[in-house]
């Protein structure tokens, strides 16, 4: 894309009514727009780095036999009402409203029991199990507290798998594959060093549920790190009786704070009760579906990534989630720029993405500009340096910059 086709522009004040870095940058940038407290609109940069994201999820997901679904967002009362969780003593954040003939409506904060009821029409024998539905989707949360931008939002997505099982074993079999499958988005989003399997309360159904948590300043939750066996557990469960579980004396731990990027759950027959999701065995015997939850938030993995990773001079995008890989900046003469043209199609054609600032701006802007928004590398075509045939190659991360030949950038960027 060129910077000249985009309508966002960036910002050198930072927003008044913004706290968290995240959502300072990203508005700065011009990667999101706020709509009011915790909802953001996704303008086009910004919406590219969600896209990558949630790339990066689904192709982790497929891999280990999820099935790609969308689910309404509004939600008639009767499932709900079946699980006990329309009441809002028991859930707490719902946003309800009402169709013109009277009935009652809600958004959906989460889709266990929409799902369940769902699969009903398609869960009937032991040959139908077990399956993997997830989904990406706008949740809405009333949320008491949103100060921390794309980090804790009202309108916000989610990844959520719903696993439906026959039995414990096979239910066991998939939740370990699945943790091992969120270390891996982990890993490819640049975060896998700094974020930890967390044991958490797993309610009446398991003794454990485990947490993603990311080591971050600006995290809301408490745990205690074991960074030999890359574990941690979460203050809410942090006693003796689950030290002599893991087998971890208290010395061994560091207490940090950490933001939850994702969780996995056991559930047991708690919405196959119910809902009445039941299935034939082979022995011809009725039995109740074990399900499990699995989330991850693309929207707060996108402000903690932006949190987690800037500088004093903004943005500081991994290559697997950046809007661009290349930052392409012509200067000076009509030579120049059709130097630069030439290289953006060249770039382009080889699929390596490419933001060209193509405006007629003082070159200091388009350097402010490219550091702001995070950009991995930078590369400056000028009259100047295309007299000595190279071009200037300036890398984000570490701030070096060096002189290429043509064959030298096409090599580096490759």
């Amino acid at each position: 894309m060129r910077v000249t086709q985009l309508f966002t522009k960036t910002s050198k004040s930072v927003p008044g009514d913004e706290v968290s870095k995240n959502a300072q940058l990203l508005i700065q940038a011009g990667f999101i727009h706020k709509e009011m407290a915790g909802v953001y609109d996704y303008l086009p940069l910004g919406r590219a780095v969600l896209n990558n994201v949630v790339q990066i999820i689904r192709e982790e997901m497929d891999a280990i036999g999820g099935n790609e679904i969308s689910l309404t967002a509004l939600q008639q009362k009767d499932a709900w009402e079946a699980s006990g969780r329309w009441d809002d003593s028991v859930m707490d954040v719902w946003f309800k409203t009402k169709l013109a003939n009277g009935s009652d409506l809600g958004l959906a904060p989460t889709h266990e029991e929409p799902l369940t009821k769902l699969m009903k029409s398609f869960i009937n024998s032991y040959k139908d199990l077990p399956v993997y539905p997830y989904q990406f989707q706008i949740k809405f949360r009333n949320e008491l507290r949103s100060k921390s931008g794309l980090m804790r939002g009202r309108e916000f997505w989610m990844k959520d798998l719903y696993s439906f099982s026959r039995n414990q074993q096979e239910h066991d079999a998939f939740y370990e594959k699945i943790s091992v499958a969120y270390a891996n988005i982990f890993d490819r989003l640049g975060l896998g060093e700094s974020t930890y399997k967390t044991f958490a309360s797993g309610g009446s159904f398991a003794k454990y549920s485990h947490e993603f948590q990311t080591i971050s300043p600006v995290g809301e939750d408490t745990i205690y790190v074991h960074e030999g066996k890359r574990i941690a557990i979460n203050e809410e469960v942090y006693n003796d009786e689950v030290l002599a579980d893991l087998g971890i004396a208290k010395d061994d731990l560091v207490q940090k704070s950490g933001v939850e990027v994702g969780n996995i759950f056991t559930l047991g027959t708690k919405f196959s009760d119910a809902l009445d999701l039941t299935f034939t065995d082979e022995d011809g015997s009725s039995k109740k579906v074990i399900m499990g939850s699995y989330g991850i938030g693309p929207s707060r993995l996108v402000g903690l990534i932006a949190e987690h990773f800037a500088d004093d001079k903004g943005l500081v995008w991994p290559e697997n989630v950046a809007p661009a890989k290349v930052y392409l900046v012509s200067i000076g003469n009509e030579d120049a720029i059709a130097h630069a043209d030439a290289l953006y199609d060249e770039l382009t054609a080889k699929g390596i993405t490419v933001l060209y600032d193509d405006r007629d701006v003082r070159p200091g802007q388009k350097f402010a500009d490219s550091e702001l928004m995070g950009i991995p590398h930078r590369v400056t075509v000028s009259d100047r340096h295309l007299a000595e045939n190279q071009y200037e190659y300036t890398e984000r991360t570490s701030g070096e910059t060096n002189m290429l030949t043509r064959d030298e950038l096409l090599a580096k960027l490759s």
